[in-house]
Parts: C-alpha cells; sequence; structure tokens
C-alpha cells in the first residue's frame, strides 16, 4: 500500500509540473504523456497487480488452513465416537464383574457410566452424520479385571479425556469452527468431570470396605449424559434438560 502511495504520488507531481510549465502547449491541444507520467503509471499498475496476486493467494491459503481445520476435527469426532463406543460396552461389562464381586453399589455406577457414555457416542455419531459421513463398526477392545483394577482403569480413562484428549478436541473443534462438534465434545468434557470423582469415592470406599454407604440412586441427563447420584435438580447443570427427562437408574435393569 505504501508503495501505491509513492507511486499515486509521483503521477500528481508530474500532471502539475506539467500543468504549471505548459500552459501555451495546451492552447493547441492535449499535451501527450510524458516519460515520467508513464513510468509512473506502469509502477502503480504492477504494486496493484502484485497486490491483488498476494490477496487471492492469502484466500487460498486460509481456505486450505479451514479444510485441514475440518479434516482434523472430524477425525477427532470419529476417535471420540470410537472411545466413548468402547467406554459404554466396558463400563456394562465392569459392572456384571462388580456384582458378581458382590458390589451393587458399585456395579450401579458402572451401569449409570455406561448409559452416560452411550449418549456422549451417540451425539458425537450425530455430529459425525451431520457432516457427511458415516461412523465404521466399532469393536470395543478391553479387559475386564476386579473391581479394584477396574475403577482404576476407569479413572485413569476419565483423567485421560479431562486433561488431554477433550481439551485438545475442543480446541480443534473451535478453529473449524463446528459449533455442533462444540457442543458435543463439551457435553462429554464436563460430564466424564463428574464421573472421575465419582469413581475414585467407589475406590476408595472398596479399600476402606464401606461400599454400601455408596449411593443407590443415580440420574442421567438424556441430552448430555451429565451424571447425578441420590437427587437430581430440576434442570442439567450442563444442557439446562429438565429433569423429566432424566434417566433414573436404581437397579441393573433400569
Amino acid at each position: 500500500m505504501k508503495k501505491i502511495a509513492i507511486a499515486i504520488a509521483a503521477i500528481v507531481s508530474v500532471a502539475m509540473l506539467q500543468s504549471c510549465t505548459s500552459n501555451s502547449k495546451a492552447n493547441a491541444g492535449m499535451q501527450n504523456p510524458t516519460t515520467e507520467s508513464m513510468t509512473a503509471k506502469t509502477e502503480l499498475a504492477s504494486i496493484e497487480k502484485e497486490d491483488s496476486e498476494m490477496e487471492s493467494e492469502v484466500k487460498t491459503t486460509a481456505a486450505k488452513i479451514a479444510t485441514d481445520a475440518n479434516t482434523i476435527n472430524m477425525q477427532n469426532m470419529q476417535e471420540a465416537f470410537k472411545g466413548e463406543t468402547t467406554a459404554s460396552a466396558k463400563y456394562a461389562a465392569y459392572s456384571k464383574k462388580a456384582e458378581a464381586e458382590g458390589h451393587h453399589e458399585i456395579a450401579l455406577l458402572f451401569l449409570t457410566a455406561s448409559k452416560s457414555e452411550n449418549i456422549h457416542a451417540n451425539n458425537h455419531k450425530a455430529v459425525i452424520e451431520d457432516a457427511g459421513q458415516k461412523t465404521p463398526v466399532i469393536t470395543p477392545e478391553f479387559s475386564v479385571k476386579t473391581t479394584a483394577e477396574n475403577l482404576k482403569d476407569a479413572i485413569a480413562g476419565e483423567g485421560y479425556e479431562i486433561s488431554t484428549m477433550y481439551p485438545a478436541f475442543l480446541t480443534n473443534a473451535n478453529t473449524a469452527g463446528n459449533q455442533l462438534s462444540l457442543v458435543s465434545l463439551n457435553y462429554a468434557y464436563k460430564t466424564e468431570q463428574k464421573h472421575k470423582p465419582l469413581y475414585e469415592k467407589a475406590l476408595a470406599a472398596l479399600q476402606n470396605n464401606t461400599v454400601k454407604s455408596l449411593p443407590l440412586v443415580y440420574y442421567v441427563c438424556s441430552t448430555c449424559g451429565n451424571t447425578y447420584d441420590t437427587t437430581a435438580p430440576k434442570r442439567c447443570g450442563i444442557s439446562m434438560t429438565s429433569s423429566e427427562k432424566f434417566i433414573k437408574i436404581t437397579n441393573l435393569n433400569s
């Protein structure tokens, strides 16, 4: 832009000089452009061409960045869908193991988490399909161990999602400008922050032989998977969904 200003100033200066020194020739007809005037105009045209090419290059680069961001976001959504689908199946299996070991209260917690993770998986799937893509058939892979080990695995998994996976995915979704991804990922991210302390509380109770003190009633928001124990508010603290739409879990057949 500075070059353009200089070129324009040159043209104006030449024109003013011609006007001051050629009054007599003006009456004889139109004055032919001087060499200086033509040079300045040529330089201006060249600068304008360069600016136009630069603007086009910037737009092309921006479009490429947007495309790359969308690709990364969809890859994240596919990974999140796979993770939540696996977690749902794993926690359902952990629930059966806890019940078999006589830890009914922990079995209820795992069942509750399983339903919550399934809601997350379905939300992620909806975002993927809205983008015109399909989700693959997932075959969950995991090992069922003792209830204590299963709780430790659950705590580690939730910790990873809270500290690493979902924060990164949310950043990428924001870069891509995908609002549906942001909503779905945020639902899961905030809910996992509720699950981790519930698992930690259950593990402590198991280690202290106070499992019977754990809750026997859980509520899951049908919109975002948010989880409450014992009692539920009138509306979900994450999605604002009415408690009338919550899934109440009081037994393993819920």
